[in-house]
């Protein structure tokens, strides 16, 4: 099997993860216990027979239950996702996710980044000195960041760089860039600008970190005990009694095998950030798409959160489809099986 015809393969069999998807959200949002169309009324519309027709009608429900999930179902797939009900009531739900989503999407990047550069680095370097000292500090890091609640962690992140100035000598909210609040969204609007990139980093990196953090502690575990299981391969001993350059043989032998294990982990772990974006983005006031989701399932807007989670769904098949995609490049073995 080729390594296009192996990635159309994966592509094809993600269609019906999103359809099996969307229709258990549809299923539980509009045949489950709560009816979506009283959470559209006010305390006191709540008695008024008309005033509930009227949001049942809105809503597609007054159709049998089939031809409304076909019509609900036709929308997402053309992106016509129509407008909010009760959360920015009246706004178009399509501009709500480009406005919001790219903050999230800026969150995960460095999210990941951070776990990335920093836990699979660590964790190879604890298992080339394994038994060392520098293997059981970083042992233990990774076992204390995984460890830690994500909101625990923001919260003691916030105190501690509130009070930067009297800890560390300087005061974080002025350190490089100047920002007007710790909290808050990035501004985006100016990322093809050095000093706005900088300012947009800067303002993301510590939820960054929270949200990265447990991810950072499994890589750095995984990573360890991959580059272990590696050095004891035969194919390794071959290569070092062939002569090959200890160089060579890290880079080219250990490391690279090594990552194949992680990259499984590195992408289920993007699915955590992704449910862990809604908890991080409220610590921090980020108006990304999980403070959206956050806000229109505490508020019952129950179509917004429908259509939130097929954008989840989404986001989350398309991390899979990476994942696919990075396996055939480091390891080219997989694509290639049945040829």
């Amino acid at each position: 099997m080729s390594r296009l015809r192996y990635i159309a393969k994966r592509v094809a069999l993600s269609v019906p993860v999103v359809w099996l998807g969307t229709t258990m959200t549809w299923a539980i949002i509009y045949l489950g216990p709560i009816d979506p169309a009283t959470r559209l009324l006010s305390e006191g519309q709540t008695q008024n027979p008309a005033a509930y027709e009227a949001a049942r009608t809105q809503l597609g429900l007054d159709q049998p239950p089939l031809q409304h999930y076909f019509d609900w179902m036709g929308s997402l797939l053309t992106f016509d996702l129509g407008q909010t009900w009760l959360l920015y009531q009246g706004s178009d739900v399509n501009a709500l996710i480009l406005d919001f989503l790219p903050r999230t999407l800026w969150l995960g990047f460095w999210s990941v980044l951070i776990a990335v550069c920093i836990g699979v680095p660590l964790g190879f370097y604890a298992g080339m000195r394994s038994n060392t000292a520098s293997d059981y500090v970083a042992s233990m890091g990774g076992i204390v960041w995984r460890a830690m609640p994500n909101f625990w962690l923001g919260i003691m992140l916030l105190a501690v760089l509130g009070s930067s100035q009297a800890i560390f000598g300087f005061d974080w909210q002025s350190l490089w860039i100047e920002l007007d609040a710790l909290t808050g969204s990035p501004d985006l609007s100016r990322l093809h600008t050095v000093e706005g990139f900088l300012a947009a980093t800067k303002k993301v990196l510590p939820a960054a970190i929270v949200l990265g953090s447990a991810s950072m502690g499994n890589e750095m575990r995984i990573g360890r005990t991959a580059v272990l299981e590696v050095r004891n391969e035969d194919y390794v001993d071959l290569a070092r009694a062939k002569g090959v350059s200890e160089r060579a043989l890290v880079w080219k032998h250990i490391f690279r095998n090594a990552l194949i294990p992680l990259v499984p982990i590195i992408t289920s772990e993007a699915f955590l950030l992704i449910g862990g974006s809604v908890l991080v983005e409220t610590v921090f006031s980020i108006n990304g798409i999980g403070l959206l989701f956050f806000n229109a399932a505490t508020q019952g807007d129950l179509p917004l959160v429908g259509t939130l989670m097929y954008v989840f769904i989404l986001l989350i098949v398309g991390v899979n489809l990476l994942q696919d995609v990075l396996y055939t490049v480091i390891d080219p073995r997989v694509g290639l099986e049945g040829a």
